[in-house]
């Protein structure tokens, strides 16, 4: 019987009970150990040494590893089973943070870390793609709409995990403390694999394509934190992003020709999946943007502590803990297209807003309002958005579908915060920052366009190519 409060038609049953928790616990785990460790690096560095070379690749290694891998990590859920994949990428992130944990030198823990990136990538579109098979309709809104709020609610944690670690215990707790949602994520993911249809994977695995996406997605990454680091100026950085242009054009060229590819081609042809990775493109390279000069300005500027900055951006995404479930429900009763468009159109006024304030700014005066309204804004797109692009992916290929969604954010993000520093004019005073919230503005406000324009709610007529993404299939659904 459904508990009270639901309706049959959201009710979940133990088994989907069962993927929400092994979701929401693995996507956390990743989350957590990509920002928790931040604010562990000085301790770090005070017991293991290595200077800020070693710092940056504690986090970078992760991130490198994590972004170069996660297409292939995508298709191998698809073609061995989700639950399968999921099993082993969560023992080898035990494995490695406990490697991590028990470091003794500078670079045994960036050896870990880039290990640990390579658990993540296979861990971040199994989870996502479990929930995706389990269910549909208003039970897969509602399992999504938790995902989303409970990721989020480990974004926030994030910071103050790592700073408790250090403050009360060592940083090396940020690591070890990954070992108990992992054991306690065993048995219901024994469960799963058990009880999941055998897989019987078609064709051979594209060995090529995977090794074209591992160097192109691995380029671009390395090159952007190299850019990071040494300015566009840097020949390093400029020769990875050049290789890794070249491996992602060679990546195509790839899955145009091969029997069994890598990436279905085909999936860029369902309208709400292209149109969504683009709304994406645009809305996380906002958010990244966004965050990264807010939290500077708060602290420089306007002479926050870093724990206080934290505290100063908290309502934000306290608004996407507690508002996604419903957002969700939302999306699946109207349709995506309005939450995707209206979401990120709050968050681009409440930029506006803020850029627009007469300095010296305050935070209760000037800041606080704005955040909540762009926390608003971040609550009614996500769950639909997510939703939106797996939702128009065959199951067969939701995790493959879930991995070009995840990459498309991480890269996103990763360009707008290299491109920030020249918005801002290299300076952190008020007409950086008017600058660099006019650009988030901008970015969001094309995620709205493009959701109002391309997004179509399932359900209707098709309304062919008119208007349309590059494409894009004649034959999908919406007016």
């Amino acid at each position: 019987m459904p508990r009270s409060g639901e309706n049959k038609s959201t009710a979940m049953t133990q088994n989907q009970r069962r993927v929400l928790f092994v979701a929401v616990c693995s996507s956390c785990l990743v989350i957590l150990d990509g920002s928790a460790v931040n604010l562990a690096l000085p301790a770090m560095g005070r017991e293991l040494g290595g200077g800020l070379a070693f710092q940056q690749w504690v986090v970078d290694g992760y991130l490198l590893t994590l972004g170069a891998l996660i297409l292939a990590a995508g298709t191998l859920a698809d073609r061995y089973g989700r639950a399968r994949l999921l099993e082993i990428g969560i023992v080898a992130f035990a494995v490695t943070s406990l490697v991590c944990g028990l470091s003794w030198n500078a670079w045994m823990l960036v050896a870990a870390r880039i290990l640990q990136g390579t658990a993540a990538a296979v861990v971040t579109p199994s989870a996502l793609a479990l929930i995706m098979a389990s269910a549909d309709g208003g039970v897969r809104a509602r399992m999504i709409g938790q995902w989303t709020a409970w990721t989020a609610a480990a974004s926030v944690a994030a910071p103050f995990i790592g700073g408790a670690a250090v403050d009360l215990a060592t940083w090396r707790l940020v690591f070890l403390v990954n070992i108990i949602p992992s054991a306690l994520m065993w048995r219901p993911l024994a469960l799963l694999r058990r009880e999941a249809p055998h897989v019987a994977p078609a064709g051979r695995f594209d060995a090529l394509g995977a090794a074209l996406a591992v160097v192109g997605l691995g380029g671009l990454v390395l090159g952007l934190i190299e850019q990071g680091t040494s300015g566009w100026g840097s020949p390093l950085a400029i020769g990875c992003l050049v290789v890794g242009v070249a491996g992602c054009v060679a990546f195509v060229a790839r899955q145009r020709t091969a029997a069994s590819p890598m990436l279905p081609l085909g999936l860029f042809r369902e309208r709400n999946f292209a149109a969504g990775n683009l709304a994406t493109l645009w809305a996380y390279g906002g958010l990244g943007m966004s965050f990264f000069v807010l939290g500077l300005y708060l602290q420089q500027r306007m002479g926050l502590h870093a724990f206080e900055a934290g505290l100063g951006l908290l309502p934000a995404t306290l608004c996407l803990l507690f508002l996604s479930p419903t957002a969700a429900r939302l999306g699946a009763r109207i349709g995506p297209r309005l939450p995707m468009a209206l979401g990120p159109a709050l968050a681009a006024g409440s930029c506006a807003w803020m850029a627009f304030e007469v300095p010296p700014l305050t935070y209760w005066r000037d800041i606080f309002a704005p955040v909540v309204l762009f926390g608003l804004g971040l609550a009614l797109m996500v769950a639909p958005l997510t939703s939106a692009v797996l939702g128009a992916v065959p199951t067969e290929d939701s995790g493959i579908g879930s991995a070009v969604n995840n990459a498309v954010a991480r890269i996103a993000s990763l360009v707008c915060i290299a491109a920030t520093g020249a918005i801002m004019g290299g300076v952190v005073d008020d007409a950086g920052f008017r600058r660099g919230l006019l650009a988030t503005g901008l970015l969001l406000a094309a995620s709205a366009v493009s959701s109002a324009l391309w997004i179509r709610n399932p359900g209707r007529a098709g309304a062919g190519l008119e208007g349309g993404l590059p494409g894009e299939a004649a034959s999908q659904t919406g007016e």
